[in-house]
């Protein structure tokens, strides 16, 4: 079987494609990216929960001191305003605990500034106002150890007690968050900075960021609302917050630069090194090394084991070109060189002796020369006509068999060549080679039959498909037949056993480089005891509309 239709390779390793690579490691490195900004994501919304809870904390404390100093003045009389709201956390079995859970996060709306209250149209409620003169000092220090902004209201939202003294009497029942807080829930709210104008990035531990986290408990006896505590504070920012867990966070980058790094590696060690290999390769080929004509091992992706196995191919084609250019220009000489020999040897012998020969013998020699100028006109025919073979650009072509054969058949009878039979082929089958290919390589195959078998051969022309994927067209002769000897060298170049018969040794030659070019083949089929002669198959790969 010729190579061209020869079984097909084993499936090649499965190996990664390049894009695939290229997106693992792009994938990677946005899921880093993705992961850090949702780390700083996260860690701002810890920062402002942490916040949160400080400030809730803080409340609770100074909501049961206010309620305790409330106590001392109320009684057990109705004081304050009724519980509207539901408590918005769940409460455990146990009805004593009332859990205040952090529940803002950074992708909250803040509102809008917290700016200076304005005075009360109503005074505060005495009681409140009393107990506020007693909580105002304590609420002084806790402001200056936590830079927490700390106020507490009546019932009607007027301020009676706060860290900052100036704000005792200004009202706060304006605020949602002190709406919600006196209808009996706590409520926790962003709020955008007000912009000071002492402000610089060194004016204030807690005054560089754009947002302040308010915290707003109501004062609960029972069922009744007492009053609220406001708490404001702005959060830590997420630079000073990086900076107080600087060695944690430290640590953490080394691991993701590691990460990043191994990622280098292992993308190095995946294009780098077969590419290296493929250069080195390329080398060798230049230097017509052996190493150039062994694919690289273990390329690792598809792309590059595909490249290194076709610049093997193309060395290894090089290289027999190269032989094949140089065993044809060695025969080339060899089949020019006895010709012209005889030929100038003719030419002498006519120029010194013409006058001592007779007429027979000048016409002799002059026959000699015009049959071995007539052989080197048809053996530059005919390697024109292989330049071509080997030059020929495959067009997808079509060609029923059973009229083409016929009419071969036919065309052969008329000139005298052969008695040619056709057996049957099936109606509307179809191989894959133009006609005048096909036309071509058959003519051939029945003139070396007449040339070799003499005027009595005899040849046939029949289908066959011995296996499912291939179709041969097969041209037999009940001729002499190929010895052993023979059937070893029938398609090398310029060999022929008819050369005093005007042969060339390049006809089947030239009919393998056409059907190469359409990855058919030219095969000589094994000898048979019971039927003389020799058979040729043209065999082409068919394909189901062939078969049909």
């Amino acid at each position: 079987m010729g190579s061209a239709i020869g079984s097909p390779s084993p499936s090649p390793r499965t190996r990664p494609r390049l894009w695939m690579v290229f997106a693992v490691v792009g994938l990677a490195g946005f899921v880093l990216t993705l992961g850090g900004l949702a780390f700083v994501r996260v860690y701002d919304d810890q920062l402002i929960r942490q916040t949160e809870m400080e400030l809730i904390t803080q409340g609770s404390v100074v909501v049961e001191v206010h309620r305790a100093l409330l106590e001392e003045y109320v009684g057990p009389r109705d004081y304050g305003r009724p519980r509207t709201a539901k408590w918005p956390f769940p409460i455990p079995d146990d009805q004593r605990l009332r859990p205040i859970l952090p529940s803002l996060k950074a992708s909250d709306t803040p509102l809008p500034p917290d700016e200076r209250p304005p005075r009360s149209r109503v005074p505060g409620e005495a009681v409140a106002v009393d107990a506020g003169r007693r909580l105002s000092a304590l609420l002084e220090r806790v402001r200056a150890a936590t830079l927490a902004g700390i106020r507490v209201v009546d019932a009607q939202g007027v301020v009676v007690a706060s860290s900052g003294p100036e704000l005792i009497g200004t009202t706060l029942a304006d605020r949602p968050e002190i709406q919600r807080a006196l209808r009996g829930e706590p409520a926790s709210v962003l709020r955008r900075r007000h912009a000071e104008a002492e402000d610089t990035p060194l004016a204030s531990l807690s005054r560089d960021t754009g947002i302040r986290v308010s915290v707003a408990l109501p004062v609960l006896a029972g069922e009744r609302v007492w009053g609220a505590v406001l708490l404001t504070r702005t959060p830590m920012t997420f630079a000073k917050a990086v900076y107080a867990d600087r060695w944690n966070l430290g640590a953490t980058g080394l691991v993701l630069l590691g990460a990043v790094a191994g990622m280098s590696v292992a993308a190095a060690a995946l294009l780098g090194r077969p590419v290296r290999a493929l250069v080195r390769q390329t080398r060798a080929i230049a230097t017509s090394a052996p190493e150039g004509f062994e694919p690289v091992a273990r390329p690792v992706v598809a792309e590059l084991a595909e490249l290194s196995e076709a610049l093997a191919g193309m060395a290894t084609a090089l290289r027999d070109r190269n032989h094949y250019i140089r065993s044809f220009a060695a025969n080339v000489s060899h089949e020019f060189k006895t010709p012209l020999a005889s030929i100038q040897g003719a030419v002498e012998l006519l120029r010194d002796s013409a006058d001592a020969m007779t007429p027979e013998q000048r016409a002799r020699f002059l026959a000699n020369v015009d049959a071995d100028a007539r052989r080197l006109t048809r053996l530059v025919q005919r390697l024109l006509e292989l330049a071509r073979a080997d030059s020929m650009t495959a067009t997808p072509a079509r060609v029923e068999l059973g009229p083409l054969l016929t009419s071969l058949a036919a065309r052969a009878r008329e000139e005298g060549l052969a008695r040619v039979d056709v057996a049957p082929v099936p109606p509307g089958m179809e191989i894959a080679l133009p006609a005048e290919v096909l036309d071509d390589v058959l003519w051939q195959l029945v003139a070396n039959a007449r040339q070799h078998g003499g005027d009595p051969v005899k040849v046939s022309l029949a289908v066959e498909t011995p296996e499912p994927g291939l179709l041969r067209v097969v041209v037999r002769d009940d001729g002499r037949g190929i010895s052993e000897a023979n059937r070893a060298r029938i398609f090398d170049a310029f060999f022929t056993t008819a050369r005093e018969r005007g042969g060339t040794g390049l006809g089947l030659t030239i009919a393998q480089s056409m059907l190469r070019a359409f990855g058919a083949a030219l095969e000589l089929l094994p000898a048979r005891a019971d039927v003389p002669g020799a058979a040729f198959a043209v065999a082409v790969a068919s394909t189901p509309a062939q078969r049909k």
